[in-house]
């Protein structure tokens, strides 16, 4: 009987010991799971976290274009009309800055007859003006423009004549905006003032080479020597 007893006791502390290991290793358990756990969802977050800083990390503002405002200017282009020794006359259309030397090109360039020095080439234009070709041996009479205030440096332009050139004080430059007046003929004029000690009269522009008696009529309401 005691033996019995003593047997059911044992069975009952085995028991008891595997139901507090068992009870153990689950406390153990949950208490390792919950410890993980975060640490865990941590790690799972980490890449997307990271990705993130990447993202921001590159992240530009859009570079905000300035609108640069090119103005059109109008002035572009200018009309010239070109008469006298070159192939083709007539009214060209030229970008603004061209010289004389692009509108004889469009002209067609000289004819055979043509008085190459009686224009300056290298001179610029400018709109509505009007450059003659004299040829060899013609006294130049250049026609008139549109608008006579309008003139350029190139030989056989119409300037505006209504104010008049004193030929004892004027430059090079000056001289050029007289009807008939290149670059060649106005070095002549300041050439001949400065041998002379100026001119006494208009009528002492007939002592230049190429300007005849029309010429001189032509240039006299243009120049003074007061």
């Amino acid at each position: 009987m005691i033996e019995e007893m003593k047997e059911r006791l044992l069975e009952h502390k085995t028991v008891a010991a595997v139901l507090g290991t068992v009870l153990v290793m689950l406390v153990a358990f949950f208490a390792w799971s919950s410890m993980t756990r975060p640490k865990t969802q941590l790690q799972s977050d980490l890449p997307a976290l990271s990705s993130s800083i990447q993202a921001s990390s590159n992240f530009e503002p859009k570079k905000t274009k300035t609108m640069t405002s090119h103005s059109q200017d109008d002035s572009g282009k200018i009309f010239i009309d070109i008469k006298g020794a070159v192939k083709n006359e007539g009214v060209y259309e030229l970008s603004s800055g061209s010289r004389v030397m692009d509108l004889v090109k469009k002209a067609g360039g000289f004819t055979d007859d043509a008085d190459k020095k009686s224009v300056n080439l290298a001179e610029k234009l400018a709109d509505e003006a009007v450059v003659y070709v004299a040829k060899i041996g013609e006294e130049v009479t250049p026609a008139s423009t549109p608008s006579q205030a309008k003139a350029t440096t190139a030989s056989g332009v119409q300037g505006d004549d209504s104010a008049q050139i004193n030929l004892n004080t004027a430059t090079t430059e000056e001289l050029q905006t007289i009807s008939g007046i290149g670059a060649k003929r106005a070095q002549d004029i300041i050439d001949y003032r400065d041998a002379n000690g100026g001119f006494s009269s208009v009528d002492d522009l007939k002592n230049i080479s190429g300007i005849g008696e029309k010429t001189l009529e032509k240039l006299k309401s243009e120049v003074t020597v007061d």
